[in-house]
């Protein structure tokens, strides 16, 4: 029985690491490929091979770095300005209610709609493509963090009321830390939001990046440096996300985050 639980317990945990689930993707992926040359879907391990030159001339690397430098900037203003600025709204009715009308109009509006917009005021250099990013990430950080303060217990904040509680201690000590699960995932959120909308913009204009890379494989006929752009994509996003989920797991374990 012991050994039956152990195995049953290692079962789960190679289920849950993803192990299974990314063999099955190149499986599939490269039973597809059988049936098609390079140019129309490259095998797994020929996309492996561009990735190796690309690593070898240095490409792939400066594009990677140029990709994550403009997600970490876009992405780190939109928590600062999202997080504290959804936190206020969401605390005075007044303002919700003022600000709502603005923001559901805007929310709808994909960032990619606004890219000629943004290189007319902003110019064709990083300073366009982290406000695109501000403004894809913004959203989901701050109706999040709206959601979350609009969620507190009201009667836990009428009792601190007639305790005697200011109302700026009940909003540090109440308000906030109900909260920090919701504005958790919505700085979560933000990141994918992130990270879709550079690619975005630097297919449509730009010089390097993985969007660059993607979009301008079509103009030498390799389309395994698409697939190594989106392999590169995909393995950034996901390190990405565990590196959050580990830092909320441990750090904000308190406030419910799991």
């Amino acid at each position: 029985m012991e050994n039956k639980n152990q195995k049953t317990g290692i079962a789960a945990k190679i289920l849950k690491s993803g192990i299974i689930s990314w063999i099955i993707i190149i499986v599939v992926w490269w039973l597809g490929s059988l049936n098609y040359d390079e140019y129309f879907l490259p095998s797994p391990e020929e996309t492996v091979t561009s990735m190796g030159q690309l690593i070898e001339s240095g490409r792939l690397q400066d594009d990677i770095l140029a990709s994550i430098s403009r997600v970490l900037r876009g992405w780190l203003i939109a928590v600062l300005t999202g997080v504290p600025l959804g936190l206020i709204v969401g605390s005075f009715k007044t303002a919700r209610w003022l600000i709502e009308p603005i923001l559901s109009f805007f929310r709808f509006v994909p960032a990619i709609a606004l890219t000629t917009l943004f290189l007319m005021w902003f110019g064709v250099d990083d300073t366009s493509k982290i406000a695109l990013i501000v403004y894809a990430s913004f959203f989901p950080i701050f109706v999040n963090t709206i959601a979350g303060v609009a969620s507190t217990d009201g009667s836990l904040i009428e009792a601190a009321s007639c305790m005697g509680a200011k109302k700026i201690r009940i909003f540090f000590t109440g308000m906030v830390p109900s909260a920090v699960s919701n504005v958790y995932t919505g700085i979560r959120l933000g990141l994918s939001s992130s990270i879709i909308c550079i690619i975005a913009a630097e297919m449509l204009v730009g010089s390097n990046g993985l969007g660059y890379l993607i979009n301008s494989s079509k103009l030498y006929y390799k389309t395994s440096w698409a697939f190594a752009g989106i392999v590169s994509l995909a393995v950034i996003g996901f390190l990405a996300d565990r590196l959050l989920q580990l830092i909320g797991r441990h750090a904000l374990k308190h406030f419910g985050v799991k």
